[in-house]
């Protein structure tokens, strides 16, 4: 995550380049606005992404799995929940390893939001984000959801998205 670090302070934390940041969400809209919603799956373990990930799936129709990953779904078709993903997108590399895992047995891309803190490895494109903050992730899914949505047409403007950045982010 070395890259993608603007400098640390004194007390140790780190601090992100919004350039960078900005630079990979494009990369990464642009990425998933390549597959139609019933081909994304966004996987989140960490309880501060459900709601921005759920919101994500309800306006985009992308499947969405908060909370534990059902093992196998993406690489055992005799389940009954079994999917076809074409592409993940992971909200942390750690706590959402085992779907990450399965992504890479299958080959398909995976997009993951990554800290910097977090292990890269195995990821086809990582997003730095704050992937532990409420507002940090709401505002990250809100912007996924809404270029993903122009990217493929869905609405035409920014005027024509109805949700709130409120409606991502988790009280």
């Amino acid at each position: 995550m070395e890259q993608f670090i603007y400098k640390t302070r004194p007390d140790g934390l780190s601090v992100l380049n919004l350039q960078k940041i900005n630079e990979r969400l494009q990369l990464a809209v642009n990425l998933i606005s390549n597959y139609a919603p019933e081909d994304i799956v966004v996987v989140s373990r960490r309880e501060n992404a459900w709601k921005p990930a759920k919101m994500f799936g309800k306006e985009t129709g992308a499947k969405v799995y908060a909370g534990r990953y059902p093992p196998g779904i993406l690489t055992n078709p005799n389940l009954d929940n079994f999917i076809e993903a074409k592409v993940l997108i992971a909200t942390d590399s750690w706590p959402d390893r085992n779907a990450i895992r399965d992504a890479l047995n299958i080959g398909i891309p995976i997009i993951a939001l990554c800290d910097t803190n977090n292990q890269t490895n195995n990821i086809d494109l990582v997003v730095p984000c704050n992937n532990k903050g409420k507002k940090s992730l709401g505002l990250i899914f809100y912007i996924f959801t809404k270029e993903y949505m122009k990217a493929r047409g869905m609405i035409k403007s920014d005027k024509e998205f109805k949700a709130k950045l409120d409606d991502f982010v988790e009280e």
